[in-house]
């Protein structure tokens, strides 16, 4: 069915589920698995992207997490070193499915590598879009999430969390976060707290997951939920 609205078919949902750890080797492991307890939130396609300290590595593909990251397909996770990693799953829609949607995204901006994985909707997507092509701004994608990585890349700041801090101000909607940046996993929820988010630890392990169920399949303790409005930073072990 066609729409009139590019991202009618096309915007992620409340069901997305995503997924973060950071702090152990094979960290794309853990995610795979923590995805697995989140598959009822999407079944249209998953991705996982890691950080070794010196590349970021992504792997994205239709389908269910099994499927994909499974014991039969070792090749993807060794394919994903790494102490850090973040993680989706993507609601199915009645749109055409297309593997330049599936996330996490990723980009290389002038201050280093940034994937992100976004569960939620964008309500001032179309607009923003539309004045970042019109000011030169090159889509790959018709995820509304794009935006966000187009709206950091632009800011005037000079460090790339307060960038990323300056492109959600201009964002509006409901939205759970997670990316993963050269200088840590950043985690963060909108200010009403639509979407959730909830932190956990596995010994010094930081995770962040949609739901509880992810941080229990995982061994993982509870800690809290991620406030409405609030951002974290984690660095290795630690959380800023």
């Amino acid at each position: 069915m066609l729409t009139t609205n590019p991202f009618d078919d096309d915007k992620l949902r409340e069901e997305c589920g995503i997924f973060g750890a950071s702090g152990v080797e094979g960290a794309a492991a853990l995610v795979a698995l923590g995805l697995h307890a989140l598959q009822h939130r999407g079944q249209e396609a998953a991705g996982i992207t890691s950080f070794d300290g010196v590349q970021f590595h992504t792997h994205r593909a239709m389908g269910l997490v099994g499927e994909t990251f499974s014991q039969q397909n070792e090749d993807a996770i060794r394919a994903l070193p790494g102490k850090a990693a973040c993680g989706h799953v993507r609601y199915a829609t009645t749109g055409d499915s297309s593997l330049r949607n599936v996330q996490p995204l990723f980009a290389e901006l002038s201050e280093g590598g940034f994937a992100i994985a976004h569960n939620g909707n964008i309500s001032n997507a179309m607009r923003l879009r539309q004045e970042l092509v019109r000011t030169g701004s090159i889509f790959q994608s018709t995820s509304d999430t794009e935006t966000i990585i187009h709206l950091t890349a632009r800011s005037n700041y000079d460090q790339l969390l307060y960038k990323f801090i300056d492109a959600l101000k201009r964002v509006e909607g409901a939205y759970s976060l997670i990316c993963l940046t050269r200088e840590g996993m950043i985690a963060c929820r909108d200010p009403l707290g639509i979407r959730p988010l909830v932190l956990g630890k596995r010994g010094d392990t930081v995770i962040v997951a949609s739901e509880t169920v992810g941080l229990d399949v995982v061994g993982a303790e509870f800690v809290r939920e991620i406030e409405p409005g609030e951002l974290i930073v984690v660095k290795g072990t630690e959380i800023e």
